[in-house]
């Protein structure tokens, strides 16, 4: 088993006073050659959102670009005729393949939203572009890894995504013990916490910690609190 810890503070910031942005790995103006990506997980950010603001029109090529909301509702518009509102309990993805251009603005005019924006790279390129949208029950799955993304042509739950990847989410109680088995045991997984604390593999990790792993089939997440935890398992060789 190979594993890497990603702490919270490790990661890139930027502000520009109505986005507030954490990268995990190298983006925009934030550039580290070591954080690159982690196999086909080229972006994982942590965008907090002001009331009424929002990313104007613009391009995507050969990507597939997953939103999870936090807290709030986003408004997606794309290229694709496709005008939708995501809010905490759902995820979009967006395959942008030959070529898409969307915004995404907060909804509300007061209020702050916050979301994942995730990119991962695609298994096929140049494919028609795509959209989808659903929601998503942590409440009454308690203690399990639920699937939000999941492969094309998968029969497993979650949007499809143009490579053999599974994002999975869990909403886990204090002094549990759970176990994450590979979908593919030639994937890693990158894991982020989203809040609570956790140790695996004697590393302690508390809210937005990451943690990858991978070269193994299995392991152990212990809990330290009630904790919202983000399993993003992707191809290490694309």
């Amino acid at each position: 088993m190979k594993t890497e810890f990603y702490s919270s503070s490790s990661r890139g910031k930027a502000n520009h006073g109505w986005l507030n942005s954490f990268h995990t790995f190298s983006f925009a103006n934030y550039h580290d050659p070591k954080r690159v990506n982690f196999g086909a997980l080229r972006v994982l950010n942590d965008d907090t959102v002001s009331g009424g603001m929002g990313f104007g029109t613009h391009p995507h090529q050969n990507m597939e670009i997953i939103s999870i909301p936090l807290e709030g509702e986003l408004l997606h518009k794309d290229s694709m005729g496709n005008t939708a509102v995501i809010k905490k309990g759902e995820v979009q993805i967006m395959s942008a393949g030959t070529g898409v251009q969307h915004s995404e603005k907060n909804k509300d005019a007061k209020n702050q939203v916050k979301f994942l924006q995730i990119w991962v790279f695609p298994q096929t390129t140049n494919t028609v572009p795509r959209y989808d949208q659903q929601s998503y029950d942590l409440d009454t799955q308690i203690n399990n890894f639920v699937k939000i993304v999941s492969p094309l042509n998968s029969i497993d739950s979650g949007v499809k995504i143009n490579q053999n990847a599974w994002f999975s989410l869990a909403k886990l109680e204090n002094s549990k013990n759970i176990r994450y088995k590979m979908n593919d045991i030639s994937n890693g997984v990158y894991l982020f916490v989203l809040d609570g604390a956790i140790k695996i593999n004697e590393q302690e990790l508390h809210s937005r910690d990451g943690y990858s792993i991978y070269n193994t089939s299995e392991f152990t997440i212990s809990t330290l609190t009630e904790t919202n935890i983000l399993a993003i398992e992707v191809p290490m060789k694309f």
